[in-house]
């Protein structure tokens, strides 16, 4: 399901993605090289990896599945409505909260947050917005899924932060760019496997 849900939203996104993408990349390159700074690639594939997750979250929260119910404004009152393990449930509670995931790991790692009442508060500004203009357009106001996307930013720090935990206890040796860089290609490459289908998950 969650390839599946994935490649639905590159499918509709891909113009935009590959637009803002060279524009961004031509750029940065350019500020580097002009300015003779190093090119760190773990940490320019980081930024690239924020700005398509910003787009993917802009067209998931603006132009997916228009909706004219009313609005919920009761704590809870839509998350009990699913069975758990349902369809329903992983795509409205389980997917608000993988929404936000990445959204709380790239915030810790750019601000190199320690604390969690500084991710909570983030995630609680941005999911609000992010309810607010859906009322806007037409859509719901539903007061489940900022509970749930503040939910998933928190997670997205504990991530991070377990991360950095295992980080500190690596050897010096491990502890260095070129490491880095081949842990983030590989990565890349596996989740690029899976989603074209050469890697089953099961999910």
């Amino acid at each position: 399901m969650i390839r599946s849900t994935v490649l639905e939203i590159f499918k509709e996104t891909w113009p935009t993605i590959l637009i803002s993408m060279v524009i961004l990349v031509s750029l940065r390159l350019v500020y580097l090289l002009k300015n003779q700074k190093p090119i760190i690639l773990y940490q320019e594939l980081m930024t690239l990896l924020f700005m398509i997750y910003v787009l993917c979250l802009f067209y998931v929260v603006t132009f997916q599945d228009v909706s004219f119910n009313s609005s919920n404004l009761v704590v809870f009152h839509e998350m009990f409505r699913y069975e758990i393990g349902s369809q329903l449930f992983i795509k409205n509670v389980l997917g608000n909260m993988l929404l936000f995931i990445p959204y709380g790991f790239f915030t810790a790692y750019y601000l190199k947050l320690k604390k969690p009442y500084l991710i909570l508060a983030l995630s609680l500004l941005v999911s609000l917005t992010i309810e607010i203009t859906q009322l806007l357009i037409g859509r719901v106001f539903d007061v489940d899924d900022i509970i749930l996307n503040v939910t998933g930013g928190f997670l997205g720090f504990y991530l991070y932060y377990i991360l950095m935990g295992i980080k500190g206890h690596l050897p010096d040796i491990l502890k260095n760019r070129m490491i880095y860089n081949i842990i983030m290609v590989c990565l890349l490459m596996l989740a690029l496997a899976y989603l074209v289908g050469f890697i089953e998950l099961g999910v």
